[in-house]
C-alpha cells in the first residue's frame, strides 16, 4: 500500500507532504489531479526502514528536510534532473551507499548525509558549485567525491567525524 497526502503550492502544482505505507519499492507521483507534484515535504518517509529503494517524478525541483531520517535499508534512489534545492538533512541516517546529483543542484546543504553509515560515493552533477560545512557530519567512511566541475568544499563538510 502506497498513499500520499498532498498540498497545493501558490504556483498551482502540489507537494507531497505525507505518506502512509509498508513497501520496499516506493514510487512518488508525478501528478495529483491535473497538476504536476514538484515539491516533496519535510520527513515524508522518515522511519520508513522498510524502504529500499525510491523512485522520484522528473518535475520535481525542491526536496525538504529528514525525508529520509532512518531509512537504514535504502540502497538505491535516482534523482530527477529537474531537482534543484535540497533543504537540509535530506538524507540523514538512511542507508545509501552511492549517490549521484543531479547537474541542476546547484548546493549540498548542512548535514544533508548525516550520520549516512554507509555512504561510500558522491558523484557530483555539472551545476554543483558548492558543499557545505557538515554535510557529512557522522559518517564513518572515507567518502569519495567525484567532481564533475568546480566545486567548493568547505573544510567543514566532514567536521564532527567519528
Amino acid at each position: 500500500m502506497q498513499d500520499y497526502i498532498f498540498k497545493m503550492n501558490e504556483d498551482g502544482t502540489y507537494a507531497v507532504v505525507a505518506y502512509k505505507g509498508d513497501e520496499a519499492q516506493v514510487v512518488i507521483p508525478g501528478r495529483y489531479g491535473d497538476a504536476d507534484v514538484t515539491i516533496i515535504g519535510d520527513k515524508l518517509f522518515s522511519g520508513h526502514d522498510e524502504i529500499t529503494s525510491v523512485t522520484i517524478p522528473d518535475k520535481i525541483t525542491d526536496m525538504g528536510e529528514f525525508i529520509f531520517d532512518g531509512c537504514v535499508n535504502l540502497k538505491s534512489i535516482e534523482l530527477p534532473a529537474s531537482l534543484e534545492n535540497l533543504w537540509g538533512a535530506t538524507f540523514v541516517r538512511c542507508g545509501l551507499e552511492e549517490i549521484t546529483l543531479p547537474d541542476g543542484l546547484k548546493t549540498l546543504p548542512p548535514y544533508a548525509f548525516k550520520e549516512c553509515q554507509n555512504l561510500r560515493k558522491v558523484v557530483c552533477g555539472k551545476g554543483l558549485k558548492k558543499i557545505y560545512s557538515w554535510v557529512f557530519a557522522g559518517c564513518v567512511n572515507e567518502i569519495e567525491i567525484v567532481k564533475n566541475g568546480a566545486v567548493e568544499v568547505s573544510p567543514e563538510a566532514f567536521a564532527e567525524r567519528t
